[in-house]
């Protein structure tokens, strides 16, 4: 395995990030904890999970199979980065979602309860708030590392002034601030190119890449299409409207010798500023496979033909100015 720094902190992750948004709502526990196993047994020590994951409003299902997997074996956690989200909505209640000091702190303790542990080593904004203002934040965030329930501090799904007002408002309490974001990002979603990496890049925050395969799409989806997620109607009518550029891609592929799946995930891999791709596996075969796009390596000339196929975003201002 590969590791890496995340962001401009001190902190050694795998370079793949081990999703877990399928335990619960799609996998089985029994074969979530073989498959959190078998990543311990690759050296994949980087985990994320949300209070959300799991299917079913507020019960926090998938935090709750990672902590009957850690009270198993307690030497486990010490061989973990645990990261987990806040934000999302986990009752009916009108404080029961965003970003306020009073759903933070409540959604933190809850968050250790479910995952059987004392503290979480990445807390991370599951998406941006502005109606919450930053002072607020970042006391409830501050508050939290004092009291030794938090590490550090991410992001989710901010745009790149976001991250730019989070920072300099942390600067401005004298903390850390964000050391990671987590943005959708792969070749065939390349609009984080524009603002936000040169944003990340800046400020020395980590990109932590979700949906690396476009939902199936960048998997080899011609190949199978009738398997899976990729027969689902998101994938076919994706496919319908892409069909060239995707035959192009899986053609590709096929010309380097390598896995559709396995080379989006390079690609990520060689991106500046991205420190792991998040990998969902449903099986430990997929696990297994993943574990071949440390591996890949590009040059310019590969990258360049990639580019051709799926064109970069462009970065701001220069690709709707001059």
């Amino acid at each position: 395995m590969q590791y890496s720094k995340l962001g401009r902190s001190g902190l050694l992750v795998s370079r793949l990030c081990l999703g877990t948004m399928n335990f619960g709502a799609i996998t089985p526990e029994k074969d979530s904890y073989e498959i959190m196993n078998r990543a311990l047994e690759l050296g994949i020590n980087f985990f994320d999970t949300a209070n959300v994951y799991g299917g079913k409003m507020g019960a926090g299902i998938t935090e709750i199979i990672i902590g009957k997997w850690l009270e198993e074996n307690k030497e486990r956690r010490d061989k973990i980065v645990l990261a987990t989200k806040v934000y999302g909505e986990m009752g009916k209640w009108v404080n029961e979602r965003y970003l306020s000091a009073y759903h933070i702190k409540k959604a933190c303790e809850d968050s250790l309860k479910r995952m059987k542990t004392d503290h979480i080593d990445l807390y991370q904004m599951h998406h941006v708030h502005r109606d919450t203002p930053w002072d607020e934040i970042w006391q409830a965030m501050e508050q939290l590392i004092t009291e030794g329930k938090i590490i550090y501090v991410g992001s989710s799904n901010f745009a790149g002034w976001d991250i730019a007002t989070a920072c300099e408002e942390a600067r401005r309490r004298n903390l850390l601030g964000l050391i990671s974001e987590q943005s959708k990002y792969n070749l065939f979603n390349r609009f984080i190119e524009r603002e936000m990496v040169p944003a990340c890049d800046y400020y020395g925050v980590g990109i932590i890449p979700w949906s690396p395969l476009e939902g199936g799409l960048l998997g080899g989806v011609l190949k199978k299409s009738d398997k899976g997620r990729r027969a689902k109607d998101e994938i076919v009518n994706k496919l319908k409207n892409n069909h060239q550029q995707i035959e192009k891609w899986e053609n590709y592929c096929d010309e380097i010798g390598e896995d559709p799946a396995n080379t989006a995930l390079a690609w990520l891999l060689n991106q500046p500023g991205v420190t792991a791709p998040i990998i969902g596996p449903r099986t430990i075969q997929q696990l297994d496979e993943s574990i071949r796009s440390l591996e890949i390596k590009f040059n310019e000339e590969l990258l360049s033909k990639l580019d051709k196929i799926f064109p970069p975003a462009g970065k701001s201002p220069e690709y709707y100015a001059w």
